[in-house]
Parts: C-alpha cells; structure tokens; sequence
C-alpha cells in the first residue's frame, strides 16, 4: 500500500463528449483507494468514498451505499491524513487556508474537512441514457441541493494547473452528511467550524480505459479543458 499514491480512473477530458459508460467496477477501484469521490456509469450521482464504503448521491438527493456498480472516472487513494489544524470562512477563504497548510500549489493533493457547515449547496448529475449526451448538456440536467448548519465530510483533491488535462485544476470537491441524508458535487460552502487534513502525493497513477472501443475511437480533440471548467465549477 501506497499512501503517496493518488489513483485516477479515466479522465474529466474523456467526458466532454459523452463517454459516460463505466469501464471500471467499483471493486476493483476499491483495490487501488479507500477514499475518495467519482460517478458511475451515465454520470448517475455523485459518489464519495470513505472508510472503503462507497456512498452515492442521486439526483433525488437520497444517499445509498453501493457495492456494485462501474465508473467512467474516479479518483481514489489509501487515506493517510495529516492534522492541518481548524479552518472556517466561506470557500474562498476556506481554500486560501487549505492551500496554505499544503505549501504548495504544484503537486496534486487530497483535502478533508470534518465539522459543521454554516452552509452548503452541492449538486448531483441525472442518470443519463444512451446515446449520452456531451458532458455540457448534463450541466443543465442535474439537481441543485442547499443545507444550512449541516455537520458532515467535505473531501476532495486539489489538481495543480501545471497538470491541466489530465484532471480540471483547482478543487473538485464532494460533501456526505453525517446523517446520509444529504450529499453531492460541491458548488459552495461556508464552514462554520471543521478540522482540516491533508495528504500530499508523490506518485500518479492514471488507468485508461484500454479495452473500450468507445474510448479508443473517440474524437478528443477540442478545447476539452474549456468544456471541463464549465461544467465543473
């Protein structure tokens, strides 16, 4: 085990033009990490994964653990977290403080904060059908969800803009409750309270989709990394 790993299933580049099919099965990501975030198959909800269980957050906001399943795009480690201290403020200054606990803005990171949010808006993807439609289309398909005072994880990875293309620079960011009653892709937040940690990489693994004929024979060329900020953020 590898806790300097991160490892990376597909590429946010590879959805833009609708190759929402799974390639890899849930057990088997579960080998490479137990945590992280991604989506399944038709970009159906949100997945977060913590202590090897994997939570997904459908569109109807209803949270279920799931053991089957396959993603289009994970990403996963082994969860080996330093204590960075308290952090609270609104997301920009909430980020300011995560970036500065990891002294640096070039190597990919994960970031977990644990406490009680003043305010949280995340969303989640509708399952979509074949033929899938672009990556963009789904942006104006998906449920938005606002909680205020929830006490929950928010987790995630921050990707260096020196890496832009293999993942969408910045922090992409996924929210769980403490109850399971409320979750998703986080689009803002205020932490009122929470205890920061951080685990910096050394290592990279990125797997492709090597046997999907989808994949192989698809047009990537385009401002990928335009579509991608788009529907992220």
């Amino acid at each position: 085990m590898n806790n300097q790993l991160l490892y990376q299933h597909g590429t946010l580049g590879a959805l833009v033009p609708g190759l929402f099919q799974g390639t890899l099965a849930i057990g088997e990501l579960l080998k490479h990490g137990d945590t992280g975030i991604g989506t399944l198959t038709g970009l159906d909800g949100e997945l977060i994964i913590m202590d090897g269980v994997v939570y997904q957050v459908s569109a109807t906001g209803q949270v279920m653990v799931i053991e089957n399943g396959a993603v289009p795009f994970a990403n996963v480690h082994f969860a080996a977290f330093k204590s960075a201290g308290d952090i609270r403020g609104a997301a920009a200054t909430a980020q300011q403080q995560m970036l500065a606990a990891l002294g640096t803005h070039n190597l990919f990171a994960a970031v977990q904060v644990r406490g009680t949010f003043a305010h949280m808006t995340t969303r989640a993807v509708k399952a979509q059908q074949r033929p899938y439609p672009g990556l963009a289309a789904t942006a104006a398909d998906q449920a938005v969800f606002t909680r205020e005072q929830v006490a929950g994880t928010l987790l995630g990875y921050w990707s260096p803009q020196l890496y832009a293309g293999m993942a969408s620079p910045g922090f992409h960011l996924h929210f769980l409750a403490d109850d399971h009653q409320f979750g998703g892709h986080v689009l803002d937040y205020t932490v009122a309270a929470g205890t920061l940690q951080t685990q910096v990489f050394s290592d990279i693994q990125l797997h492709l989709p090597t046997a999907d004929s989808e994949f192989l024979n698809a047009d990537l060329d385009g401002d990928l990394l335009g579509d991608i900020t788009k529907a992220e953020h």
